[in-house]
């Protein structure tokens, strides 16, 4: 399942985050710090350095804004998620990343604590006109979807699935990534919950106080019961 979260951060949001990160100079280091044996070989960007302190003090608005997001939330079902990272491809390099799969976990630096990724997420900072290429390529079971998307929107997807970003020709694109650990780890599972809540939000909307709200309430509640690991 694929989501896209519209507006998770303000325009005056991407424009204080792009102008830190746009100033950060040595606190970009190569991206193949944080990439495994087999992504090492085919990425080609730049990374603000895990554990500084601009990494934590970017990441923290953006996990206070996804806590306040209902379409995060109803997408995601987060149990846990990893600190934003922050990646920059340049044009004038011809910065890409090839197609590659997330690593399944992810050990928070300093802590000993183990995230699973269920989920990959890609905050963009960049509007689409700053820059051509670097479009983030997803393989699922309905094919390749391209996307690209203004700056402030992020888009959800299975971390078990096959993606890339294609090269940067023009400009930069700067963005935000990060990984969650679902309450619910199958796909299949979250997308069904997923579903049935948006149609609880729909028909809260058009037929307030419907009887069947209950029941549709209750059977989503039920099967996140049944599904759920805390």
């Amino acid at each position: 399942m694929l989501v896209r979260v519209p507006k998770v951060l303000s325009a005056e949001q991407v424009a204080s985050i792009r102008g830190r990160l746009d100033a950060a100079g040595a606190a970009w280091v190569d991206g193949r710090a944080t990439a495994g044996h087999q992504g090492a070989q085919v990425k080609r960007n730049l990374q603000i350095a895990e554990n500084t302190p601009i990494a934590r003090e970017l990441g923290d608005p953006i996990l206070a804004s996804l806590e306040r997001n209902p379409l995060f939330i109803s997408a995601a079902l987060p149990s846990h998620v990893y600190p934003p990272l922050f990646n920059r491809y340049d044009g004038a390099d011809g910065m890409a990343f090839g197609s590659h799969v997330d690593g399944a976990i992810r050990l928070l630096p300093g802590t000993g604590i183990k995230i699973r990724t269920d989920l990959s997420a890609t905050l963009f900072l960049s509007a689409p006109e700053e820059y051509d290429g670097g479009e983030l390529v997803i393989e699922d079971t309905y094919g390749e979807q391209s996307v690209k998307l203004p700056a402030g929107d992020l888009v959800l997807y299975p971390a078990t699935s096959l993606h890339r970003v294609t090269p940067v020709t023009r400009g930069s694109r700067v963005a935000s990534f990060f990984w969650i650990q679902s309450l619910v780890r199958d796909d299949t599972q979250r997308a069904l919950l997923f579903d049935l809540d948006m149609s609880i939000v729909s028909l809260s909307q058009d037929a307030p106080g419907h009887a069947a709200l209950v029941w549709l309430t209750g059977c989503y509640h039920n099967l996140l019961r049944m599904w759920a690991d805390t």
